[in-house]
């Protein structure tokens, strides 16, 4: 079964793409939810988490977002030791959902698959974009954050530029029916 790779940065799309491959019989995983997850449930996860964060990390046995946000986005060495700790166990878990799902491919959607090599294992790479004032009105309206927060986050991933060299595809994320039409095009080309 093959694997093809979404990625793009914050407020690019990923999801509404992501969506757009479900409603065409597509099985996704969306690798940031999970990890989400696995940081809340697995004992492993949650023992590293908190000896690199020390108490502040979990609030009654769930992980204190806001508090591992504002420590990351603010060094990229912890994000770095963050990362080596989550992007493992979700490897680990996606591999054992792969397993179980049918079809000719699965998409794994990721934030960070470019940058942290992810795309190396997949068969393609599908790269989400958009133009930086659409990504941050839509950051803006879907999240409880600041013009500043989605900018020092946008500056800690890597440019689009810096992508699509590595990339198969790129769909530009900008009118919603010529996304669909994009995807449906990609979804031909990698089903047979």
């Amino acid at each position: 079964m093959k694997v093809v790779g979404l990625t793009g940065g914050i407020g690019s799309g990923k999801s509404t793409i992501a969506q757009m491959f479900k409603k065409l019989g597509v099985s996704v995983y969306i690798a940031d939810d999970e990890a989400k997850l696995l940081m809340n449930t697995n004992q492993v996860v949650k023992k590293q988490i908190s000896e690199l964060f020390g108490d502040k990390a979990y609030i009654s046995g769930s992980l204190n977002r806001e508090y591992i946000a504002s420590v990351v986005f603010n060094d990229s060495s912890i994000l770095n030791k963050l990362n080596g700790i989550v992007h493992p166990a979700v490897a680990e878990h996606f591999a054992q959902w792969k397993e179980k799902q049918t079809g000719n491919y699965v998409v794994k959607e990721a934030a960070v698959l470019i940058e942290n090599d992810g795309y190396k294992q997949c068969d393609y790479t599908i790269l989400v974009t958009a133009p930086i004032d659409i990504r941050i009105e839509r950051v803006l309206k879907r999240d409880n954050i600041t013009r500043d927060q989605i900018l020092s986050r946008i500056n800690n991933q890597w440019e689009d530029s810096r992508k699509i060299p590595l990339v198969d595809f790129v769909i530009d994320n900008v009118d919603l029916e010529d996304t669909e039409n994009q995807v449906y095009e990609i979804h031909n080309k990698i089903s047979f």
